[in-house]
């Protein structure tokens, strides 16, 4: 076994001479078909090599002896890849990038050329990319050109217009390829179940070729009408049909139904019309009865375009489906598609991966779907590794990248929020808490001087009458002592008579 490549082996390519191999996967390299051992190593692509061809049968150099392979060219183009790279073979194995490269609208899906024999002779390149388009290139090998070359000529296909409408239709090219003569090509376009083929003339010397092709005349897809051979009898209604089950039991047969009856069933002109609410009771339907089994009904129509999508690689569908942001109508959908489409969907989520952003953060939550539910099915694939090759190595080149931006995101936050908390302290005004008003009272003072005086005065006058209420009240008390032991004092006149 000779090994090719890391993931599995694309193309294959014999050199002129039947002597050496190419072999591709994502690298190039070189065979020597009698030693079996690798003769010369190649970068290649950054994805699946999908077409390899020599451009070149002798040297341009024709001055040194030729072995067979030394001093050739040949080219290589890869899926998702919009460059096509032509490789040039020396002796002394330093030179493994390629030598020139020539650049397309899109992915090329067929590439056919005319090989150069002569030195001076031009290597004339016919390139058939997805969106339609063929780009015709037209350059003489002669080493090493830095710049990617562009197409010498582009040739487009469209419908005239409708009459109402005056806007052409573009008519996709499905293939071209070199006529003998070398100065005429021959075109397949239209439709993939019905093309058309043409043969054109080649005339470079116009940047830009817009062929008018009508081509609904010339596609007419005819219909056969099926014949069928079964003849349903004719049963008489006096016929009697016996059933097995009870012996003598009959059916009733009905007869075949003729013109007059159906006549009938129409409404005259003075009858009266039915409305629709009674036209609706009469249908009887129940809404209610009517469900879906396990689910909105939105999701069974996603997984049936979905699917058809994949299978028609119809690119409208296919963005109707996979734009949708609702985590339950993604996991509907996923559980809900065949096994068998699986693999499709992973391709057209990987290649979606390389584009923009938005459409990748997007695909993130159909891989992960995918991955969830249908884990025990992709583990059975023996070929799962090629398959998701492509895939594995795109996530791993995005999450090497992950610690350097979430550090330099946190950076970036500390920044933020500390510019913001110093513009807010800016914004804010300084607060005076001197006091712009005091006011003090200057009577308060004499009040309370006045009213201690006062208090001082009516302290002693009543210490004074206390002092007189005491001293009466001690008299009385004596005379009445007095008068009670007969003592009592008597006047001067009285003690004068007395005597």
């Amino acid at each position: 076994k000779w090994k090719g490549d890391n993931s599995s082996v694309t193309s294959l390519c014999i050199s002129p001479d039947g002597k050496m191999l190419l072999s591709a996967g994502r690298t190039i390299k070189l065979w020597d078909l009698e030693t079996k051992e690798v003769y010369k190593h190649f970068t290649g692509h950054a994805t699946s090599v999908s077409s390899l061809m020599f451009t070149t049968v002798k040297p341009m150099n024709e001055n040194k002896p030729f072995d067979g392979i030394t001093g050739l060219y040949f080219l290589s183009g890869a899926i998702h890849d919009r460059l096509l790279s032509v490789w040039y073979i020396r002796s002394d194995r330093k030179e493994k990038n390629a030598v020139m490269s020539f650049t397309v609208t899109d992915e090329p899906t067929f590439i056919d050329l005319t090989v150069s024999e002569v030195k001076e002779e031009p290597v004339k390149l016919a390139v058939v990319c997805r969106d339609g388009q063929l780009h015709l290139f037209e350059h003489i090998l002669n080493g090493y050109c830095k710049k990617p070359l562009t197409s010498n000529c582009t040739i487009q296909i469209a419908t005239p217009g409708n009459d109402g409408d005056s806007t052409p239709t573009p008519v996709p090219i499905l293939a071209a390829a070199f006529c003998a003569d070398k100065q005429s090509l021959l075109l397949v376009y239209g439709n993939t179940l019905q093309p058309i083929m043409e043969k054109v003339s080649l005339n470079t010397a116009e940047s830009h070729i817009c062929l008018i092709r009508d081509i609904q005349k010339v596609l007419s897809l005819k219909t056969d009408v099926a014949v069928t051979k079964v003849k349903t009898p004719v049963v008489n209604s006096d016929t009697k049909v016996l059933v097995p089950g009870i012996p003598g039991h009959s059916t009733a047969v009905k007869a075949p139904s003729s013109g007059k009856q159906k006549k009938k069933n129409k409404r005259k002109p003075g009858d009266t019309e039915e409305s629709i609410e009674e036209r609706l009771g009469a249908l009887d339907i129940d809404v209610s009865k009517v469900k879906t089994p396990g689910g909105l009904p939105q999701t069974d129509s996603f997984a049936v375009l979905l699917v058809q999508g994949l299978e028609s690689n119809d690119a409208e569908i296919l963005n109707r489906v996979l734009n949708t942001r609702k985590e339950n109508v993604i996991k509907n959908t996923v559980a809900r598609m065949p096994v068998h489409a699986v693999i499709p969907l992973l391709h057209e989520l990987t290649k979606r991966l390389q584009g923009n952003p938005y459409s990748a953060s997007l695909m993130v939550r159909w891989l992960k779907s995918v991955f969830t539910l249908h884990a025990s099915y992709l583990s059975t694939l023996p070929d799962l590794i090629p398959q998701l090759g492509m895939l594995y190595q795109l996530m791993e080149s995005r999450v090497k990248t992950l610690q350097k931006l979430s550090r330099l995101h946190g950076r970036l936050f500390i920044l933020v929020t500390q510019v913001a908390a110093s513009e807010s302290v800016q914004d804010v005004p300084e607060v005076n808490q001197t006091a712009k008003l005091v006011y003090e009272d200057e009577s308060s003072e004499e009040e309370g001087s006045d009213d201690e005086m006062i208090a001082d005065k009516d302290s002693d006058e009543n210490w004074d009458e206390d002092e007189e209420k005491e001293e009466q009240s001690d008299e009385q008390e004596m005379t009445v002592e007095k008068e009670i032991n007969g003592d009592s004092d008597l006047e001067p006149e009285n003690e004068s008579e007395e005597e």
